[in-house]
């Protein structure tokens, strides 16, 4: 009985498997177009899903980036950036910043002596300058002296403790005619993104200085006058531009003269200690008064137009 049983369980599941077969309906042969390109399959794309944006080569672009993070997907306002300014023109070489041609320059400055221990000959000067030239200009320039001439304490030290009286010189005035050139401008940035333009220059003139010895030696007799001699100027300087026509400058000069010092002997009698041409030395003192100079400088006119403008 059990056998016969377990016969038609087999029997009726093998009846059932053609039966499920027949039931699924055949699908339809699909017509193709060969002179149409197949369109791709239409899937729905979950709400809030990153778009891939195709690229030239056929990558998926920034849709790559957006799959791994959205977060990161980069967005952008179309119409913020079509409102951007553009600067079509990039220009290699730009154009100097402080033109020079054609101007005035008006140097006042404070003068300091650098290389006299036993004298100083501090004062103000004035420069002006015309530049033929972006790079070359005509110019004179002046100091002025008198008064403010010092004795040094080590002269007053070196005096007493050899017993020797050192000859030393006191200036008046100082006049130069000069030639300027430029061989050297440029820019660099301080002060975070401030940029400053600069511009180095060596000088070069002939002029005079007023000059008279200071009475050391024998100053119960002598006195002396002042006297022009010959110079001649020898520098070079650094300008530091603010704007298109201030700038501050640090100079340093050789002012080149031969000087008459006074005389290191007394004669032992009297009338001859007291006649003038017994005061001075033979000869001649090769001179070098080099001084520093700190100033402003400021050109004129303070506005140009640029002969070949952008």
């Amino acid at each position: 009985m059990n056998q016969a049983r377990v016969g038609l369980f087999v029997a009726a599941a093998l009846l059932a498997v053609p039966l499920t077969a027949s039931a699924q309906q055949p699908q339809q042969p699909k017509e193709i177009n060969l002179d149409e390109p197949e369109a791709p399959e239409e899937t729905e794309t979950p709400a809030g899903a990153p778009v891939d944006v195709p690229t030239e080569e056929g990558d998926s672009g920034l849709g790559d980036i957006c799959k791994i993070d959205p977060a990161a997907c980069p967005s952008i306002d179309m119409d913020k950036a079509a409102a951007r300014d553009l600067k079509e023109e990039v220009y290699a070489v730009q154009q100097i910043y402080a033109l020079r041609r054609h101007r005035f320059e008006v140097n006042p400055y404070w003068a300091v002596t650098m290389n006299d221990q036993f004298a100083g000959h501090p004062g103000p000067g004035l420069a002006v300058n015309w530049y033929i030239t972006n790079v070359l200009a005509v110019g004179v320039n002046g100091n002025f002296y008198a008064g403010l001439n010092s004795v040094s304490d080590f002269n007053f030290q070196t005096s007493r403790a050899a017993r020797v009286g050192q000859p030393i010189t006191e200036y008046a005035w100082n006049a130069n005619a000069n030639f300027t050139y430029v061989p050297a401008y440029g820019k660099f940035a301080g002060f975070g993104d401030f940029i400053f333009h600069y511009d180095f220059y060596v000088v070069g003139g002939v002029g005079a200085i007023s000059t008279r010895p200071i009475a050391v030696v024998d100053p119960d007799n002598r006195t002396f006058n002042f006297e022009p001699k010959i110079s001649f100027r020898l520098g070079g300087g650094l300008r530091i531009f603010f704007n298109r026509w201030f700038a501050a400058m640090l100079e340093v000069s050789d002012y080149i003269f031969f000087d008459k010092l006074e005389n290191p002997s007394i004669p032992q009698v009297r009338e001859q200690a007291q006649n003038p041409d017994t005061w001075l030395a033979e000869g001649t003192n090769f001179t070098n008064n080099v001084q520093a100079q700190v100033g402003i400088s400021i050109f004129l006119p303070f506005t140009w137009e640029y002969r070949l403008p952008k």
